[in-house]
């Protein structure tokens, strides 16, 4: 039974409680933000050189912003929680990635690392041929760093420093490739290494049907189809450098491994010389 006077104690209560309450979290707020900034002006007064390497994870101070381009532009198919289930994932034929299991294919690190900013970047601002991410070449600088960093979110790997690596350093693209007979020469060579390497799965013309092609499934069980290596883009650029990449990265969480050091330097721009006949001949068989 409460007594007759509980509503006044109870109004003297919420007058009494209700402002220290807010006054405690305005001072939380404002000691936090004097904790930044000095942070910032610390950093900014030591030598450069000093400075101690970033902490491994996403940066906070894009999280909102980054969550408002995402809502915007990805969510419909990579889903609210990143997963790769939004709503029209189940239509694709190419499944949206799912962000949760920290899993890149297109990436400039070693096999089983992180990309970098630039990579995840890269593939926002570029898009992925053949597949329904397309190029968000509209977003500016910071949305699109934003966003970058939001995905970053939905992965615990990268708050764990073992699982970062600093991009491969690949070698400059040969000479040959500006002159036609010994690029021509080169490819012939490169043709041997893909009939042997890749054309289980490619396929002996490069079509993305080789015999092992329908049994082929990434990480998360889904159908993984090989590229079709003759189409007038690649999912991870047109360039042999760009080829040079993947043969030397891999694309984590499919069944494209890294060739990194089962192939010389030679072998792979070889074959990245015959990949770039394939598109060429294909090309030219349509005319």
């Amino acid at each position: 039974m409460l007594p007759p006077d509980w509503r006044i104690k109870f109004c003297k209560m919420l007058n009494s409680e209700i402002p220290k309450t807010f006054a405690r979290l305005h001072w939380t707020a404002v000691c936090f933000a004097w904790w930044m900034a000095a942070l910032g002006a610390g950093a900014e007064d030591r030598p450069a050189g000093d400075l101690a390497p970033p902490a491994p994870g996403p940066d906070y101070s894009r999280y909102e912003q980054g969550r408002y381009v995402y809502e915007r532009n990805c969510v419909v198919c990579h889903g609210p929680r990143g997963d790769g289930h939004g709503e029209m994932a189940a239509s694709l034929g190419v499944k949206p990635r799912s962000f949760k299991t920290g899993l890149f294919k297109y990436r400039s690190t070693p096999w089983g690392k992180l990309p970098t900013t630039e990579d995840l970047q890269r593939t926002v601002r570029n898009g992925v041929t053949g597949t329904a991410m397309g190029m968000f070449t509209f977003l500016g600088d910071s949305d699109l760093r934003a966003v970058t960093e939001y995905i970053k979110f939905f992965s615990r790997k990268w708050r764990k420093a073992e699982n970062y690596a600093p991009p491969i350093k690949m070698p400059p693209e040969p000479a040959w490739f500006a002159d036609g007979a010994e690029r021509e020469r080169h490819a012939g060579a490169g043709k041997q290494t893909f009939q042997s390497t890749c054309a289980a799965c490619h396929g002996a013309g490069g079509d993305g049907k080789g015999p092992a092609a329908a049994a082929l499934k990434d990480d998360a069980g889904e159908p993984a189809q090989p590229a079709d290596l003759r189409q007038a883009h690649l999912r991870n650029g047109d360039d042999p450098g760009d080829i040079f990449r993947v043969l030397v990265t891999g694309l984590n969480g499919t069944p494209m491994a890294s060739f990194a050091d089962s192939l010389s330097e030679r072998q792979k721009w070889d074959l990245a010389a015959y990949i770039l006949t394939l598109r060429r001949d294909f090309s030219e068989a349509g005319k």
